[in-house]
């Protein structure tokens, strides 16, 4: 009560030195839940490309859009070093590609239990089963949470993928990556959505049975991945590859220069809220010069005059934090909430990061108090008591 007396004495500057923290706080916030989304992409990408090789068509477009036949799957099966050659199926949920840094809506089919036990990705269903090998045939899905959700469907409702109507067997618990948007179908199911958006020359030199759009590789124990890699496009027409090494190196510039962007952040609310918790104080003490020499009198120690210091700018620092936290978690529940309708999640809101930025602010604000407290401490008893 007393740390809040004193910072009562002025109203208007201590407001204005809290809303300065909380600004930088506030930001750090919404930019560091941002961070958090986007790590956690890229994490669950790198965990899925960490033991296997995509081999895609090399003709063009965006990895894994082109067709290729699905006698490319045996043709890389038969390669020394690969022990498990699985052939799947992307296509986009539709034609309109979503904004921001979200993985866009898809649907992926492939034969259930084709890689034998290789997948270590490992999915939990929220409600019903996953897709079995006794599917091949039917217009099945499992959904995603952030799917099942945008269209308020569940287990056992039906659901129309690009105009087809799909039976939905499960909905999988949100994993924060690349699964929570995406539609999973039997190999045949795909092939059919597949086939019905390539052009019409192109279908007419193909069945939807022969296409793909990939090949996931499983390389045999103790094979060179990266060499095994090489070997496929030099061996298989045609073909480009993607590994778990080339994953980190594409997106991992990315993510540093968006983290090097939260550090910025950090580093302004640094400057700014500390420069104005250096005023507040300074002009704190000054206000205060008698009192601190009363105090300084009648036996109290420097040590004490610091530290009641110190933790009254830890307290403006703490203050500000906490507003700049409810300020940010606001904007990400609205951001979040706006976007699902939508099905882009740009936030992810942890309590590490909400922990860290009051931490932040109040650990701030004491380092900054610490320059005018040690002035304070210092001061001559007889002279302060002689301020006026």
């Amino acid at each position: 009560m007393k740390l809040l007396r004193n910072l009562s004495r002025r109203k208007l500057r201590t407001v204005l030195t809290i809303s300065g923290i909380t600004i930088g706080i506030w930001a750090l916030v919404v930019f560091g839940s941002m961070a958090n989304k986007i790590n956690a992409l890229v994490d669950g990408g790198s965990q899925y490309f960490g033991n296997k090789i995509v081999v895609s068509d090399a003709s063009g477009g965006s990895f894994g859009s082109a067709p290729m036949e699905v006698t490319t799957s045996a043709a890389v099966a038969a390669i020394d070093g690969v022990d498990v050659a699985v052939p799947s199926v992307t296509v986009l949920w539709d034609d309109e590609l979503g904004g921001g840094f979200s993985v866009p809506d898809q649907i992926v089919g492939s034969v259930a239990g084709a890689d034998k036990g290789h997948e270590d990705f490992v999915l939990n269903y929220a409600q019903g089963r996953a897709i079995t090998e006794a599917d091949e045939g039917s217009n099945v899905v499992v959904l995603g949470s952030d799917l099942a959700r945008k269209h308020s469907v569940r287990a056992g409702h039906t659901i129309e993928l690009r105009g087809v109507p799909f039976e939905i067997v499960g909905v999988l618990e949100p994993t924060l990556t690349a699964p929570d948007t995406t539609a999973m179908v039997p190999l045949l199911a795909s092939q059919q959505l597949y086939y019905e958006t390539l052009p019409p020359i192109v279908r007419e030199q193909l069945e939807p049975a022969d296409l793909i759009s990939q090949v996931t590789v499983y390389p045999a124990a103790g094979a060179d991945i990266e060499a095994l890699a090489q070997t496929i496009e030099a061996t298989v027409p045609n073909t480009s590859t993607l590994t778990g090494a080339e994953f980190d190196s594409q997106v991992g510039s990315a993510t540093a220069i968006f983290n090097a962007i939260i550090i910025g952040v950090g580093l302004i609310s640094l400057v700014v809220g500390g420069l104005s918790v250096i005023n507040t104080m300074a002009m704190s003490v000054a206000e205060r010069t008698r009192e601190i020499g009363i105090k300084r009198a009648i036996g109290g120690t420097r040590r004490r005059i610091i530290q009641e210091l110190v933790l009254e700018a830890g307290l403006i620092g703490f203050i500000g934090g906490l507003i700049g936290l409810g300020l940010g978690a606001i904007v990400v529940a609205f951001a979040n909430d706006a976007g699902r309708e939508s099905g882009t999640v740009l936030f992810d809101l942890t309590t590490g990061t909400a922990v860290t930025a009051v931490l932040f602010s109040t650990i701030l604000g004491m380092i900054a108090g610490i320059i005018p407290a040690t002035h304070a401490a210092r001061l001559d008893p007889v002279q302060a008591l002689r301020y006026e």
